[in-house]
């Protein structure tokens, strides 16, 4: 797996690998991440089509999708603390 591309943003890290002719895309908060993968035939615009699937829409909903895994990640952790001697 190869970084091809970083693409620089406030509200997460997102980094563009390739692999297995596939195109990874990681977007990193904290210490949640989430990972999409798409064919590279998928894509005929090559990274520069990935950098437009990567639209405003999108990176607004993974943002709120970041905020649910914390909010569902802290209530497993206070169910946990709670049963743990």
């Amino acid at each position: 797996m190869r970084v091809i591309a970083e693409l620089p943003h406030p509200d997460c890290k997102i980094t563009i690998f390739s692999m297995n002719q596939k195109y990874i895309i990681k977007l990193e908060k904290g210490t949640f991440e989430q990972v999409y993968k798409i064919a590279e035939l998928d894509i005929p615009e090559g990274v520069n089509g990935v950098f437009q699937l990567l639209d405003s829409e999108f990176i607004k909903s993974a943002a709120e999708r970041f905020n649910q895994m914390r909010l569902d990640f802290n209530q497993a952790y206070k169910r946990y603390d709670n049963i743990t001697p």
